[in-house]
């Protein structure tokens, strides 16, 4: 598999500045080109953007008003969205036509970089982020500015709400994450996100699944250092709401579900844990990273009447110190009825991920039926 940095590469220097001389044509290409794809292939990825950015800042206009006006003149044209809300991607002739791609993470870097200096720049850089983003994204590039100008910036997220670009309506909900992953934290939202709600609430009805998906990740965000908000916001917001809302409020539940966290799940109408009995058995005792393991989970229901069930699992990972830590896993949901028996059935991957490395051990499964944990089953991992 071709590493993933590759996606920004010589022919990523040599596309961008060829489009950036023919929107001026005074643009030093060759000085561009050279700081840009020295050593290139020696770097990982975020070095390779900084470096691409670098280069921008040494040849674009010192006048950073001119150096926006060249940038998006330089621009191939907008993704396109589909019936659904979702962008497309841009076909070879769009891309042959301007400066696309992974080549506007360094864009957008030498914009916020430019762009916090003052609040004259920091409004021509949201102006130019609102152009960049409709070809590839600006979540991160905007988050200096809302950290440094935060009222100028949250201002014009407020304009944007209804922008005619999904793409920007987005950005107002994505850049503004106060957790976003691999992005800026902005921690004066993170201790206050009341500054964004209205923004939120403007957007969680969009018509785009693009848009409402970054909503639902928004609130689950806040959800990391307020859940009694996102509770209160989750139960207010499910009155009488659209299928495609309650389907936002839900992913934007998620973490406090497998949390196990009351108000939430009295939201959803789980509050009471399972009335019954519930055991876990799995297929073997012994399992190899890089294998599987399979789980059966039996219900038992002792109630009257149905009980709806939200049934996931956590994983005790043995950690390289020794110990362990728990990661939940999605499981199901399901109404048991009345005195039902229902037996449930998953198989659980142990092939490594970049985000987690297996280590030999006994490793534990929890089952957890509305965030309670009921039952409990172990194994032993081995090379």
């Amino acid at each position: 598999m071709e590493p993933f940095k590759n996606l920004i590469n010589r022919d990523t220097v040599v596309h961008t500045g060829r489009h950036l001389r023919r929107a001026w044509p005074r643009f030093d290409q060759k000085r561009f080109e050279a700081q840009a794809a020295t050593g290139l292939e020696g770097l990982e990825f975020k070095a390779r953007a900084m470096q691409l950015a670098d280069a921008l800042e040494a040849t674009l206009p010192a006048d950073f008003t001119a150096a926006c006006e060249l940038i998006e003149a330089s621009l191939a044209p907008p993704l396109a969205i589909d019936t659904q809300g979702e962008p497309l991607k841009l076909g070879e002739a769009q891309a042959g036509s301007g400066v696309a791609g992974w080549a506007l993470w360094a864009v957008g870097e030498f914009v916020a970089r430019r762009g916090v200096q003052d609040a004259a720049a920091a409004r021509r850089g949201l102006a130019c982020l609102h152009a960049v983003t409709q070809r590839f994204t600006a979540e991160f590039a905007i988050r200096p500015l809302i950290q440094r100008h935060p009222a100028l910036a949250l201002e014009t997220l407020g304009d944007w709400v209804e922008d005619p670009s999904a793409h920007v309506r987005r950005l107002v909900s994505e850049g503004s994450r106060p957790r976003l992953p691999w992005g800026l934290r902005l921690q004066a939202l993170v201790a206050d996100p009341s500054p964004t709600l209205p923004l939120l609430r403007a957007l969680q009805d969009d018509p785009s699944s693009y848009v409402r998906r970054s909503v639902a990740n928004h609130l689950n965000d806040i959800a990391k250092d307020h859940p009694d908000l996102v509770a209160t916001w989750v139960r207010d917001h499910l009155v009488d709401a659209p299928d495609s809302r309650s389907a936002l409020l839900r992913h934007a539940s998620r973490s406090l579900i497998k949390q196990g966290h009351a108000p939430t799940l009295a939201a959803w109408g789980l509050a009471s844990g399972l009335k019954g009995q519930a055991v876990l058995a799995l297929s073997a005792k012994r399992a190899a990273v890089g294998g599987e393991i399979g789980l059966r989970v039996q219900l038992q229901s002792s109630a009257r009447q149905p009980q709806r069930l939200v049934v996931d699992y956590a994983v005790h990972h043995v950690r390289a110190n020794g110990g362990t830590s728990p990661k939940v896993f999605k499981g199901w949901k399901l109404t048991l009825e009345a005195g039902e028996q229902r037996s449930l059935e998953k198989r659980h991957s142990l092939k490594p991920v970049t985000t987690r490395t297996l280590y030999p051990g006994t490793h534990r499964i929890e089952v957890l039926v509305n965030g309670v944990a009921l039952a409990e089953a172990a194994f032993e991992l081995k090379p």
